[in-house]
C-alpha cells in the first residue's frame, strides 16, 4: 500500500456516506438507553479508522460529536468521537502494533458497553488491478496475515520456487502451513459480509481525473474500469509492497491459506491485529466478533 494522503481524502469521503448507511441497516434494532446499568455508554456502531484522514471522513459528516478521552488509546487519536445516535469513530494508529494495543484499550474501556456494537473497520488500501481499481470499495469475508513466512532472498531462492516466501515450517511455497499463531487467517460472519454487499453493491462511487490518470495504464478490466463495490478478500502485513511477484504471492497464500475460499484483492496493515484484538476481548464476552465488517478502499495499485 502507497496511499497518498490527497488521494485518500477523496476516497474515504466517496465511500464514507455509503457504508455507515450500510451498516446501520444491518444493525437494526428496538430503542434503547445510552447507557447500560453500569453507566457505559452503549454504542450502536463502532467506526475503526487508523489514520487521520480515515477518521476525518466521518467526522466532517456524522457530527456532532461527544469527544471521549478513552486510556491507552494512540497518543496520536486520545480520544473516540461518539454522536447522538450512538455512532462512534476511533483511529487507531497505523500498523499492527497500534491497531492491536488501540483496539485492546477500547475493548476493555470501562467508558463503552460494546457487547451489541457492530464494527465497521474503514480504510484505505492497495488493491489487485485483477480485481478492482483504484476507488473501488471492497467488503471481505477472509482476513489473511501477510506476515507470519519464511522469507529466503530473491537472489538466492529455489530456482522451481516464484518467489521466496514460504509458510513456516513448510517445504514448499505451495504447502500450507500449520497455523501455529492463530492469527494468520480469520473467516469473517459471512451473513454481514453478504448483507453489508446487497445493500451497497449498486452505489454509484466517485470518479476523479486522477483516478482516471492512474487507470488508464492498464489495457484490462477491471483496473481500467470505474471504481465500484465489490466483494473480495484483504491480506494485512506492515511492509509496504509493491510488485508482480509479490502480488502473485499474496494471491496464492490468500487462496492457501482460506482453502481455496477466499480471493485476495486489497493490502493493508491492520486488520488482523484489529479483529485479534476484538477476538480477546469477545473471549470474556465484552464484544461479538458476529458483528465485524471490513471495507477497505483502493487508494493504488499493488503492482506496476
Amino acid at each position: 500500500m502507497k496511499a497518498a494522503v490527497s488521494l485518500s481524502k477523496r476516497m474515504t469521503k466517496a465511500f464514507a456516506a455509503m457504508t455507515l448507511a450500510a451498516s446501520l441497516a444491518g444493525c437494526a434494532s428496538a430503542p434503547r438507553s445510552p447507557q447500560s446499568a453500569s453507566g457505559a455508554r452503549e454504542v450502536k456502531v463502532m467506526i475503526v479508522t487508523m489514520f487521520a484522514p480515515e477518521g476525518k471522513a466521518w467526522l466532517d459528516r456524522l457530527g456532532p460529536w461527544d469527544a471521549i478521552d478513552v486510556a491507552g488509546l494512540s497518543p496520536d487519536y486520545p480520544q473516540v468521537h461518539c454522536n447522538r445516535d450512538d455512532v462512534c469513530v476511533v483511529t487507531t494508529g497505523m500498523g499492527h502494533t497500534n491497531a492491536a494495543a488501540s483496539m485492546m484499550a477500547l475493548a476493555f474501556s470501562d467508558r463503552f458497553d460494546l457487547r451489541s456494537t457492530y464494527f465497521l473497520i474503514a480504510g484505505i488500501a492497495g488493491i489487485d488491478p485483477a480485481q478492482g481499481t483504484v476507488g473501488s470499495a471492497a467488503w471481505a469475508k477472509y482476513l489473511v496475515d501477510f506476515g507470519p513466512q519464511w522469507e529466503l532472498d530473491a537472489r538466492e531462492k529455489p530456482a522451481r520456487w516464484p518467489s521466496g516466501f514460504t509458510g513456516i515450517n513448510t517445504k514448499s511455497p505451495n504447502e500450507k502451513p500449520p497455523l501455529d499463531y492463530r492469527t494468520e487467517v480469520f473467516a469473517l460472519d459471512a451473513t454481514l459480509a453478504d448483507t453489508a454487499y446487497a445493500l451497497s453493491r449498486n452505489v454509484t462511487l466517485s470518479d476523479s481525473d486522477a483516478a482516471k490518470a492512474a487507470r488508464a495504464r492498464f489495457k484490462y478490466s477491471p483496473a481500467n474500469q470505474p471504481p465500484k463495490v465489490i466483494q473480495c478478500d484483504t491480506l494485512a502485513g506492515d511492509t509496504w509492497w509493491s510488485g508482480k511477484f509479490i502480488g502473485e504471492r499474496a494471491r496464492a497464500w490468500t487462496r492457501l491459506l482460506t482453502d481455496g475460499r477466499g480471493v485476495y484483492c486489497t493490502t493493508q496493515q491492520e486488520d488482523n491485529a484489529t479483529y485479534e484484538a476484538l477476538r480477546r476481548a469477545a473471549s470474556v464476552r465484552r464484544v461479538d466478533v458476529s458483528r465485524v465488517a471490513v471495507l477497505r478502499a483502493g487508494s493504488d495499485f499493488d503492482r506496476p
